[in-house]
Order: structure tokens, then sequence, then C-alpha cells
């Protein structure tokens, strides 16, 4: 069946709301673009979102250190080539210099003597639940972070504030865990085959059926794996003589699948309307390149949670636009699905908008569900389509029993079918404990990036000496924290991400933010230039009757 039919022819700071963005210093990127006004009816709640701008000197100082580290690599490569230092990283071999080279000069490069310099902030192994708290191995490196050597040690309680473990469904105890330990007495751990031979569980269609119930669509598919269900799915719907636009910050899967599917893609700019419409109005009107012939099908491909800026897509606006110019949506629910909404169902839930207004919702279960894998909804002909023209159908092992135990068990505790109140309790306690460290970190006077909701929260570092420093320094007051910076972010945006669990406790939670005022004071991380709020007053005591 033909499940998309052709397309019809006919920074001081930044803050966005459900009335469009307020601009107060002109700047080139996209933070500062100006936004079409969006349309009241559209926001039932106030869409607030921070993007405050890097300070001048802050930028100069920052493109100064990138600059003194390419001098000294430069210096470095060149006692490397004549032996004077010992290069430890793989190069081409001399024998082989005439052939199309393996490795790109500059990555290496970036590799050799930017990233290796604080390689020890990465791939720290783990040694337990991956919970609120967690015990990380002991490791040291005798030449500079080229290799690791474990002490035997282990680092116990670490607070995690990395893990997407947005509900706090990572455990090792409980309805889940337990459920899913009988279903491994089931079935076992592997399934040795594909959905379409002869690996299809029942276990299997009972998931895909709940996923179904849960995002209010009339279908929907599981895949063992979240990043394949972007990159080998999209291009599955669509193909030559399509137009695909994609946001400028959509993940890699994203951007995976729709290369592989042969589309035309147009990047707007981030969660910006007015450059999506102008794309849009682009593509009725011109067709496609040369021939100007209709496009088959414009997909529009947004996130509901962007995991690197902490900001929500304006999925009202989007959808708006998606049916005047009859486009069809793709939203990629990874970080949102179980993290917004009152009811824990994703960015649709959130803005209370109809899930059959989103042609194709996919999301993931490896963050709120504590599982693997990712699933993609939608009518019942889409999905009947995908079942017999997806690769990840077709060639990839089922789903591990006991993974989609997990997810089932989880899901039906946010649904509250398990008969308690759990899951719609730790949907409001991800919400209090997001709200609580996003307005603290503020307080502090850090720059913090996003929507106001989202639990992913990122702290700008901006400096490439203070990316390891700031990893190091909270791994010594026992705070496990993620980094970020080049090439996964713009080379002046390094930043500090944390992840906020509905597994948090207030005191996890004050401890940690005791911890980053701390370390943000020693290596002056505290940018902001908004006005901190004034102390409480004094007189305004617990039994004073002006209290309320």
């Amino acid at each position: 069946p033909v499940v998309l039919p052709g397309c019809c022819v006919p920074r001081n700071r930044v803050e966005s709301n459900h009335v469009g963005f307020e601009i107060k210093s002109p700047k080139s990127d996209w933070r500062n673009q100006n936004v079409t006004q969006s349309n009241h009816s559209l926001y039932k709640n106030p869409f607030l979102e921070s993007f405050e701008e890097t300070p001048l000197l802050v930028a100069v100082l920052t493109y100064m250190g990138y600059g003194i580290l390419t001098i000294f690599g430069y210096l470095r490569d060149f006692l490397r080539h004549w032996n004077i230092e010992k290069c430890h990283v793989a190069r081409e071999r001399e024998e082989q210099k005439d052939f199309v080279p393996l490795y790109q000069d500059f990555e290496n490069f970036y590799t050799r003597n930017l990233y290796m310099r604080i390689r020890d902030n990465w791939n720290r192994p783990i040694c337990s639940v991956p919970s609120a708290k967690m015990d990380l191995v002991e490791r040291v490196s005798h030449d500079y972070n080229w290799t690791f050597e474990h002490t035997g040690k282990v680092v116990k309680e670490v607070i995690n504030m990395g893990s997407y473990n947005y509900l706090g469904f990572a455990e090792n105890s409980g309805a889940c865990a337990d459920a899913a330990l009988e279903s491994t007495r089931k079935y076992g751990v592997g399934v040795g085959s594909t959905r379409c031979e002869i690996g299809n569980l029942d276990i299997h269609e009972e998931l895909e059926q709940l996923v179904a119930r849960f995002l209010g669509v009339e279908s929907s598919m599981a895949f063992g794996m979240g990043f394949a269900t972007n990159s080998m799915n999209i291009p599955a719907l669509v193909s030559k003589g399509c137009l695909i636009l994609s946001d400028e910050l959509n993940h890699a899967s994203l951007v995976l699948g729709a290369r592989l599917s042969g589309s035309t893609i147009r990047v707007f700019k981030h969660n910006n309307m007015q450059s999506l419409e102008k794309l849009l109005r682009d593509a009725i009107v011109n067709g496609q390149p040369r021939t100007h012939r209709p496009w088959k099908k414009i997909l529009i491909v947004v996130e509901g949670i962007y995991s690197m800026e902490g900001s929500i897509v304006r999925l009202p606006e989007v959808i708006a636009l998606k049916k005047r110019y009859k486009a069809y949506l793709y939203l990629d629910e990874a970080h949102s699905i179980g993290a917004l909404g009152p009811n824990g169902r994703g960015v649709v839930d959130y803005f209370g908008l109809d899930p059959k207004d989103v042609d194709i919702m996919m999301g993931t279960f490896t963050k709120s569900f504590g599982a693997a894998g990712g699933y993609i909804g939608g009518k019942k002909e889409l999905i009947d389509y995908l079942r017999c023209h997806s690769h990840s159908t077709l060639y990839a092992t089922s789903m591990s029993p006991p993974v989609a135990q997990q997810i089932i068990t989880s899901m039906k505790l946010i649904m509250g079918e398990d008969g308690t109140t759990l899951g719609v309790e730790r949907v409001r306690q991800l919400s209090e404990n997001t709200t609580y460290f996003r307005r603290k970190l503020r307080d502090m006077g850090f720059i913090i990036y996003g929507n106001d909701d989202s639990p992913v929260v990122p702290m700008m570092l901006y400096m490439p000496a203070k990316i390891g420093a700031f990893g190091r320094e909270m791994l010594k007051r026992n705070i496990g924290t993620v980094v970020v910076g080049f090439p996964a972010t713009p080379i002046i945006e390094s930043r500090a991400r944390f992840c906020v669990s509905a597994a948090h406790t207030r005191e996890m939670l004050d401890t940690a933010l005791g911890a980053i005022s701390e370390v943000g004071d020693v290596l002056q991380l505290k940018y902001s230039r908004r006005e901190k709020p004034l102390p409480p007053l004094a007189w305004m005591a617990e039994e004073s009757l002006l209290q309320d």
C-alpha cells in the first residue's frame, strides 16, 4: 500500500514563550533569529526556553584556548614526525602512502592533541546499576590518557547525574526486575531469529499492542535498537524525489537515515518556524531542482527533546505548518517519551495535542523505560508497510524477551494498569526535580540552556581546559557528570549535560548542586549576567504572620 501519498501542489538572553521570541541583542546564529509570532490558541501554557548569549570575553578566550592547543598540537606533530616524541595513534603506513587514506587528517589531529588530553572523562567503567547512585571502577593512566590501568578499587556511591534514567526504572529490584527475571526463565535471553522468520514471540505482540495504546495510535512496531529505528526506517518511507526538512540539531541517527534514503535534504534553523515555513513555501512553489516537478513527499523531521540543547520542539506550530502545506511529520521522542506530559506520554501529551496529527511517532525504550530498543507508531497501514519493507524488521534479530518484559512492566506502571499510582508519582517527581534543579543552577549564576520543563540540563563551560577540569573535579566530590565538547557541540559551546531523574532525592540534588557551585567558583563558570534573586528578608521567619 502507498503509505505516504504524494504531497499536494497548488542574546543577552533569548526567551521564547507562546507569544514568540524576545530578542535583546543581535546575533548571527539561530538563537537570535526572528520567529513568526506564535498563535495564542496553539499553546495552553507558557512555553519558556532560554539561551543566554555567550559573553564576548568568554568567546574570545575560548577561541584563544583552541588556538593555543592547535599551535602546540602542530609542534608535537612535528616532534612525532622526527621521532622525538612517541606517537601512539594509528596512522598511514609508509608503503601505503599512495592508497586512498584511511584516516582524515584533522580528525586524527583533534584526537591526538585535544581529545586525548581529557579522554579520562569518558568511557569510565561502571560496576553497578546506573541508577540514582552508581559504583565506578577506578583507573589511572601513566602515559597521558593513551592507555588506562584498573587499580582494583571501586569508587562507591557516586551520584549519577549523567544517565538517561528519567523515571528511575534502571534498577535491579522491584516489579520490573522481577518480571524480567521471570520472563528470562520462561523464554531465555536470546531469540536467535528475525521477527519475520521464527523470532516473533507472543511477548513481542503484547508489547506492540501496549505501545499503541500508550501512544493513542492505531498500531505500533518495536525494534531491538533505538539508533536503527531511525536510520533503517526513514529509507523505507522516503526515497529519491522526496524532500526531507530536518532540524539542524537532529540526532545522528536521523541524519544517517535521511542520507541513506536518497531524498533531498534541506535543513532549517533549530526550532525556528519562520525558517521551516520558508523552506516549505519554496518546496511547494519551485518543486524539484531542474525539473520543477512536485515533490513525491515532503517529510518534516523533528525531535521531542533535543538532547544537547535541552529544548522542546514547538510541536503545535510544526503541526499547524504541516497541515497548511500538506506535508508529513516524523517525530523522534527518544528523550521526551515518559519524561514529558502529565501522563508521561511525551511531547504530544505535554502540549495536549491529538496523536493522529503526527504521521510517524518514533521513540526509544532506552531512556525512561530502563530497557533497550525503539518503536514506531502510527496508522495500521503504515506499520503493515514497515513490516514488509524495513531493514530493521527483515534482517535484525528480535528483541530479547526480558528486555521486552522490562518495557511492558514499566509502561504499565506509567499507565497505572498495575493498580498503583507509582508510575504517576514518578512522572510528577521528575517534573518537580527538573524545575528545582534548573532554578537552583540559574540562581547560582550558571548559564543554562533549554526549556524549563526539560530534564536534560546543559550547563555551559565554553573553554576547552574547563571541560576536563569540571568532570575531574566533580568526580573528586563523588558526582558523576557528562561533559561535552566539539565536535558534538559548536566549538565555543562546550558544556556539562545533566540528566535529572525521578530517582534523585532532594538530598541528592542538593549535594550535587553544592558540588557544582563549589567547582563553579573554583573554575569561574558562573558566567550568567541575569539578575540574581534577592535573598530572603531576615524577618520572614516561619512563625511570622507575614509569611503567608
